[in-house]
């Protein structure tokens, strides 16, 4: 092989390394692609589906209390502050697996029925403000607004719990209450709801109240004395804790004022 061949081999094995190369680093990147198992995926799915089904229901709870000017004698506004709190701090200590206990407060006394405490987690409640007791008694706007938070379905959606609704007064209403009462009464959330009621003494329309019931085993309870209005209200505590700890909180439980003894009352007013 003379040197011009031999050189002129060389120069050719030099260029096609060279295009080698440059082929080799311009050839695309193939991407390794990781395969989804299906099943798996599926799996996630419905573990994160049922993690979210197991979130609490609501359970609300929607007192109707008077605080109208005659709640203010014979220690009856002091009782009630104190029945309320005791209830809150009850239902702020349940578990909240199976239920969450909430709880609004509407007063009715004085030129119109407020909201007191609004519609809130019982836990959450940081502050109870104490009620004052003072002028007449507009019941019927007290029926209104029960019936507006029960009906808004932001507020109590529709996968809660049948509410609890609670009505307490010493006297007689000093508005139009009748359609407002009406219209609570025969709305399907008032309807399916356990309506429990009080009478505080003598003066208290037992008619209307016993209207507002609708359970036979827990008539209208009558409180002859401050006292009473503490054992109203444990006795509706237990009703729903007991309901908040089962498996079927819609079941309504039996109710038994008698149950609750002196002895079981914390009386710190």
């Amino acid at each position: 092989m003379g040197f011009a061949k031999y050189q002129e081999d060389i120069v050719s094995r030099y260029v096609n390394d060279n295009r080698y190369q440059q082929k080799v680093q311009t050839r695309p990147v193939q991407k390794k692609i990781k395969k989804t198992n299906p099943v798996a995926k599926k799996e996630k799915s419905m573990t994160l589906k049922q993690f979210a089904v197991q979130k609490a229901r609501p359970l609300p709870v929607i007192i109707l209390a008077d605080t109208s000017g005659s709640m203010s004698v014979d220690g009856k506004i002091d009782a009630l502050n104190a029945s309320i709190k005791d209830m809150v701090s009850t239902f702020s200590e349940e578990g909240r697996l199976q239920a969450e206990i909430q709880l609004v407060l509407i007063t009715f006394g004085g030129s119109k029925a407020e909201i007191h405490l609004p519609l809130i987690p019982a836990h959450e409640v940081n502050d109870f403000k104490p009620m004052v007791a003072s002028g007449p008694t507009p019941m019927g706007g007290a029926f209104e607004l029960a019936t507006e938070i029960l009906m808004d379905h932001e507020l109590i959606p529709s996968r809660a719990y049948r509410p609890a609704l609670v009505l307490l007064s010493d006297g007689q209403p000093t508005d139009d209450w009748n359609k407002g009462f009406d219209k609570l009464r025969n709305s399907d959330r008032a309807q399916k709801a356990m309506r429990f009621a009080m009478a505080i003494g003598s003066d208290a329309d037992e008619t209307m109240l016993n209207e507002f019931v609708n359970d036979d085993e827990a008539p209208v309870f009558k409180a002859h004395q401050a006292r009473d209005i503490h054992r109203f209200f444990k006795a509706v505590t237990m009703s729903v804790t007991t309901r908040s700890r089962s498996q079927s909180p819609n079941d309504i439980p039996t109710i038994d004022f008698d149950e609750i003894n002196d002895d079981e009352l914390d009386l710190d007013f």
